[in-house]
């Protein structure tokens, strides 16, 4: 089944009085929410209990968890240090997620501002292959990493690079970010054959499976010749992209992605919005 979530806690969230994200997974269900991307962005701070108490709340209302790894993971640094500590912060994310029964994490392949993208992208592959070996030494095998769609042209993961790296290993799963993709390609989205020609590449990349449950992002973005500047919201209809056309797609091809919303302040709201976007097509679909 497709899931949505938002992507860390909503300003709504506190200001009904909540405290800590262990109440997230009922409060979300609550909201009529399947999925859930806690946010380890500044390092993976959770504790092996709390994990294990969030991930019994998540089983308990039915909640599809995964984890955002550290934003400052570079796989394709020039400096063997750097892309040590990389494998380090991946596999600790995978650790939090084992500990919580998350299915997936989500991360940044890195920056390639000072090297030639070919160079980058060999060498994050050959990074990201050494972080596999580890975890399925460590019997974290079953958690799926998916390297996401960056939004800045300066960082290492467009939709081809992304593409490339995934296919290395059947058990990787893109993150899409369609934000991202709209920055990149400077407001690049705005048809429905356009996402349509996202979808085909990675179908033809991926094949049919992994197109069917991608992991992706989705929120209104503003831009500018660099790529991402920031997020906004559903209301804020004055950047792109629209979820319609991408959700006459999902339908269309019997698409069970998760689908986590990174709205500024309101993801949750926004998530049940693009939730609302997709029964309606869904039913219209099969009339």
């Amino acid at each position: 089944m497709i899931r949505f979530g938002p992507s860390g806690n909503s300003e709504s969230f506190y200001e009904e009085g909540n405290k800590a994200s262990l109440q997230m997974p009922g409060w979300l269900r609550k909201k009529g929410l399947e999925a859930y991307e806690y946010q380890c962005g500044k390092g993976v701070k959770i504790s092996k209990e709390t994990a294990h108490k969030l991930g019994q709340e998540a089983e308990l209302n039915d909640i599809f968890l995964s984890i955002h790894s550290p934003y400052y993971i570079n796989l394709a640094s020039t400096e063997k240090e750097k892309r040590d500590n990389s494998i380090k912060y991946i596999i600790e994310s995978l650790e939090a997620a084992s500990w919580m029964g998350a299915s997936r994490i989500v991360v940044h392949i890195g920056s390639c501002s000072k090297v030639s993208r070919e160079w980058a992208l060999d060498t994050a592959i050959k990074t990201l292959k050494i972080a596999i070996s580890e975890a399925d030494g460590m019997g974290l095998g079953n958690i799926s990493i998916c390297p996401e769609v960056l939004g800045k042209k300066n960082q290492l993961g467009d939709l081809d690079e992304i593409l490339d790296i995934c296919g290395n290993d059947d058990r990787l799963i893109p993150t899409i970010d369609f934000g991202h993709l709209h920055a990149r390609g400077m407001g690049a989205l705005k048809s429905k054959s356009d996402f349509s020609s996202v979808l085909y590449k990675i179908e033809s990349k991926l094949g049919i499976d992994r197109l069917r449950k991608i992991h992706i992002h989705f929120s209104r973005i503003e831009f500018t010749k660099g790529g991402e500047k920031r997020h906004w919201t559903l209301d804020d209809t004055q950047y792109g992209p629209e979820f319609e056309p991408l959700a006459q797609l999902i339908c269309e091809k019997a698409m069970e992605p998760v689908v986590i919303c990174e709205s500024r302040g309101n993801m949750a709201e926004d998530a049940l919005k693009l939730k609302s976007i997709y029964k309606t097509i869904f039913g219209e679909v099969n009339i």
